[in-house]
């Protein structure tokens, strides 16, 4: 049963343009971080995953305001190059009232926006 849907939509240009390694640091976790340093534009993964983080609030029904931190929510890549989120802290508290069992991620960018959309999914 779905139990959460959050989407979130980010323009690249703001986003890259308020970038800085003590914004990185605030956000993103060691592993999300090595990602997106991996890659040719990593303003454009920071981006996408900044959107899940949005996203996963959003399916949540919480936010900022409900002391979820934004380390609490961190965007996994499978080897096969799925998504996933692992959630900690109050997020973890949100998703297990919530009796979260699964989640979907999607992400995309395009020259102008990184885009994410989360289902989360109880049995």
């Amino acid at each position: 049963m779905i139990v959460g849907v959050g989407i979130d939509i980010v323009s690249l240009d703001e986003f890259r343009a308020g970038l800085s390694d003590a914004l990185v640091r605030e956000l993103f976790l060691p592993d999300e971080i090595a990602y997106a340093a991996s890659r040719a534009r990593p303003w454009e993964s920071y981006a996408a995953r900044f959107a899940a983080k949005e996203a996963a609030m959003k399916a949540l029904g919480a936010g900022l305001s409900q002391s979820v931190a934004w380390k609490d929510i961190e965007v996994l890549r499978g080897t096969a190059g799925d998504l996933d989120l692992r959630f900690a802290g109050r997020a973890l508290d949100l998703a297990r009232a919530k009796g979260v069992t699964r989640s979907w991620v999607s992400v995309a960018h395009s020259g102008a926006a990184a885009t994410a959309v989360v289902v989360l999914e109880a049995a």
